[in-house]
């Protein structure tokens, strides 16, 4: 099934990838349609330079531009965002936005995007009026969001035939560049309710529970059974699947006493986990069974490579909260591209299951671990 992208045209517009040439021109209708907020001459740049970005303009028949479309993509998922839409003023109500949002949805469509997300100012009711009329839900509202202080309605259109599910798990960015682990742990305990004051308090407490004290350099990262032994403390279920199973995170430490005190604090956690009924395997869940795992009312934090999404090749936890046919969703702790994205860039993020496959192992030789967490004994919901 083919999804509904409209292909009305506004006569004499053409619309097409934007080109360093266009640099002043994407200015100049920067500066005349927003008073705040604008995009800088340096991000414009980057922008159409990104592999992670796409830049659409509308052309006028004698080569002026009339507006423009800014899409960004994680890659490895299936989300996509409208970061920034805009047309000059006074070529409004000739179809030239719906042509250019029209095309936006066929090239994040043509990405292999199943969901394409917006922000838009409470008070714009043209804008909101386009995004209804072509098939936008609202899904959210965010107050104080712009520089003067007005709200932003989150919106999102589904662009392939399934519609994407809506996400029953909260969403809390890690607030260091080491505590992944404990934020997507936190936000199971927030979905399980056995945490009632989730924030950086819980998410420093966490790592400090399950950290292996050293990783390649500086703060420690969290293992497996440091974070499975964390949940199952505060009652859920835990149950660790790490392929090969031995210590983790050594490959880049040379200091013997680092080493040590690694596999001393790792093994320390083995014991405990064991002592805490928490079961531990090698075998590691498809993507398919991981997908059965959600369905059943269970969650499961995974340990992925960086580099997929993120272009850097640190190890990594997110959390699986969600599925359907050819997708896992995921909320990823980490929001990126230099302080552009939000929860609604990170959160869930869709995930076909052969890039999700791919993207599950760290390091060389590569290293597997997911934890499975369900809601504790005494809950049946």
């Amino acid at each position: 099934m083919i999804p509904h992208l409209p292909l009305e045209t506004s006569p004499g517009i053409h619309v097409r990838p934007a080109r360093a040439e266009d640099l002043g021109a994407l200015l100049a209708i920067e500066t005349a349609c927003f008073s705040s907020d604008r995009i800088s001459r340096r991000s414009f740049r980057r922008f159409l330079e990104s592999p992670g970005a796409s830049c659409l303009v509308a052309e006028l028949p004698g080569g002026e531009l009339a507006g423009y479309a800014l899409l960004l993509f994680r890659t490895g998922t299936a989300l996509a965002r409208l970061y920034s839409f805009a047309v000059l003023e006074g070529l409004r109500g000739r179809g030239i936005a719906a042509q250019l949002l029209a095309s936006a949805e066929r090239d994040a469509y043509a990405r292999d995007r199943i969901v394409l997300r917006l922000e838009v100012r409470e008070d714009n009711a043209p804008a909101r009026a386009l995004y209804s009329r072509a098939g936008y839900r609202q899904h959210g509202r965010v107050s104080d969001y712009y520089a003067d202080g007005m709200a932003a309605l989150r919106m999102e259109k589904v662009l392939h035939d399934a519609a994407a599910p809506v996400s029953r798990v909260p969403f809390f960015a890690q607030t260091t560049d080491f505590t992944c682990g404990p934020s997507a742990l936190m936000m199971a305990l927030g979905h399980f309710g056995v945490e009632r004051e989730p924030g950086e308090r819980l998410e420093l407490r966490l790592w400090r529970e399950a950290t292996t004290i050293y990783l390649a350099s500086g703060h420690g990262g969290c293992g497996p059974f440091g974070l499975a032994v964390a949940a199952a403390r505060r009652g859920l279920r835990a149950e660790v699947r790490l392929s090969p199973p031995g210590h983790l995170f050594l490959s880049s430490v040379r200091d013997a006493d680092k080493r040590r005190v690694m596999e001393v604090t790792q093994d320390d956690y083995r014991e405990e986990a064991n002592r805490l009924g928490i079961v531990s395997m090698e075998e590691q869940l498809a993507p398919r069974d991981l997908a059965a795992v959600v369905r059943g009312g269970g969650l499961a934090i995974v340990l992925i490579s960086e580099y997929r999404m993120l272009g850097r090749r640190g190890p990594h936890w997110i959390l699986v909260e969600g599925e359907d046919a050819r997708h896992l969703f995921i909320h990823d702790p980490w929001l990126g591209y230099e302080g552009y994205e939000t929860a609604q860039d990170a959160a869930p993020l869709p995930i076909p299951d052969a890039e999700f496959e791919r993207m599950a192992r760290w390091g060389k030789p590569p290293v597997r671990a997911q934890i499975i967490l369900n809601a504790p004994d005494h809950r049946k919901d």
